[in-house]
């Protein structure tokens, strides 16, 4: 399929490695150009140098923390008016409910909802101008299904959840559209954090916990960044016109629910 979005200009954040980096590489492969952020400069290279050669796209680097204000500026300064965002940051750390301070919130709140905010606020503006627009926002299957170990990121990325889902219908007059994707569990670093402490704690291996995760699955493995990216490009094409404020589920049917 076409996806009709070739010579569009497209910012990815945290797009060195997992989700960030599949929806990248399916972007570049419907011919966008990228701005491509992550904190680390040597793996941000080492992407999008690969992007280029498997796409032939431009590809601009910003290695810097979006979580601050100057790098926040600094990827601004070299998206400049973006066609498509693509906001992505690592989830706060696992715990209970008695291990966080205000400060721990403060930190997941600026990573998992500020930020994109502050993105969206950024360049939603110059899209409405031109008439078209795409924002994506990577969130969490915890939106709709809370994870008690990950009260922080449940708690930001449902505030997020909350500002697109008003903001969305004030921008689709104009051509923009803002949705969000809410990942299960992927074979990324972050299953890996997750899987850590439970191979640990239960004084098993790392594949056993893998095993045991899977098997809570229907689809009875975890997903890939590269199906995970294929449904980031259609959100972002110009079939998806019609798809607004929505949050859309990727996690093998372990969400048992009905709508």
């Amino acid at each position: 399929m076409d996806l009709g979005i070739a010579g569009k200009r497209a910012l990815v954040c945290a797009g060195s490695k997992g989700l960030g980096r599949g929806c990248a590489e399916a972007l570049a492969a419907a011919g966008v150009d990228l701005v491509l952020n992550a904190r680390g400069a040597e793996a941000l290279s080492q992407t999008a140098e690969s992007i280029r050669k498997a796409h032939g796209v431009t590809v601009t680097e910003v290695a810097a923390d979006v979580t601050t204000p100057d790098g926040q500026a600094a990827v601004l300064a070299a998206a400049g008016g973006v066609d498509i965002l693509v906001t992505n940051a690592g989830g706060p750390p696992p715990g209970m409910w008695h291990d966080w301070s205000r400060d721990d919130f403060i930190r997941a709140l600026d990573a998992n909802m500020l930020t994109p905010i502050a993105f969206m606020t950024a360049l939603l503006p110059t899209m409405m101008d031109n008439g078209w627009g795409r924002v994506v926002n990577i969130t969490s299957q915890s939106v709709k299904a809370p994870i008690p170990q990950l009260g922080l990121s449940n708690s930001a990325r449902a505030g997020l959840t909350g500002f697109v889902a008003g903001t969305a219908r004030q921008v689709a007059g104009k051509g923009v559209t803002i949705n969000n994707l809410l990942p299960g569990i992927h074979a990324t670093d972050r299953a890996q954090a997750l899987d850590g402490p439970v191979a640990e704690k239960e004084g098993i291996s790392i594949e056993e916990a893998r095993a045991r995760r899977s098997a809570t699955i229907p689809a009875g493995r975890y997903g890939t960044a590269e199906e995970f990216g294929a449904t980031c490009a259609f959100l972002c094409s110009m079939h998806a016109g019609f798809i607004v404020g929505q949050n859309i589920v990727l996690d093998g049917g372990a969400l048992n629910a009905t709508i």
